[in-house]
């Protein structure tokens, strides 16, 4: 059988990298691993991608099935290399998911300054994430009216040049383009060396410290455990 005309190799070799393509959004969508990218607001998007470019496959797919004329081999040779490079990358996202380094990613970032002046509502102490003590800190910021209060959060470590890493969270609008960090000061116990990047939870209390700064509230821990990462560790 002879081999098939150019024009039609093209279709299906376009049809196979898209339909590849496709497959690296759907199994996203689906595994869990835009959770650590993406607003899951936003994922009906990336599935709704992947379905498109299914159809897009199955009609490169039908266009190879037609009769094709001959086409010059120079522009066959660049179309194959191009759909060459894009079919491993797309193996290798689907052989490799996304691990993102927070810390790394944080060190990067500016920090976020879109807190609301007022909360028209408060978490008793107890019930409230890092980002609402963020948010609480920069709406009320007398450290002396929060002294004592019990916390429990989690987060990631994040090192802070000339100073104790903090416990920190990822703040994101869309996704992790546009990620800013907000962090928590922490009186670490003596001896404790918490590693950046690792996924901690404190149980302990509010204390007020006094440095060049001024006085501000950093988290007395009283019981530290290592946790892993959430399974959607990115908040809005």
């Amino acid at each position: 059988m002879p081999p098939p005309p150019l024009l039609q190799r093209a279709a299906l070799q376009r049809g196979a990298a898209l339909a590849l393509w496709s497959l690296v959004l759907l199994r996203s969508s689906v595994d869990g691993r835009l959770d650590l990218l993406l607003r899951a607001i936003y994922h009906p998007l990336v599935a709704l991608a992947g379905v498109l470019l299914f159809g897009l496959a199955l009609l490169q797919l039908g266009l190879a099935l037609r009769d094709a004329t001959a086409a010059r081999e120079r522009a066959q040779r660049r179309q194959t290399l191009t759909l060459l490079v894009t079919t491993a990358i797309a193996l290798a996202l689907l052989g490799l998911p996304p691990a993102p380094s927070f810390a790394d990613l944080a060190g990067q970032r500016p920090r976020d300054d879109t807190a609301a002046s007022e909360l028209s509502f408060v978490l008793p102490p107890a019930q409230r994430s890092l980002t609402d003590w963020v948010r609480l800190l920069r709406s009320q910021p007398d450290p002396l009216l929060f002294e004592g209060d019990p916390v429990r959060i989690s987060g990631f470590v994040l090192p802070v040049t000339g100073e104790a890493p903090q416990l920190a969270r990822l703040l994101v609008r869309c996704c992790l383009a546009d990620a800013a960090p907000v962090g928590l000061p922490v009186r670490w116990p003596a001896g404790a060396t918490p590693q950046a990047d690792q996924w901690l939870q404190l149980d302990g209390v509010m204390a007020v410290e006094t440095g060049s700064g001024g006085r501000r509230l950093v988290v007395r821990p009283r019981s530290i455990r290592p946790i892993p990462r959430p399974a959607r560790p990115l908040e809005p």
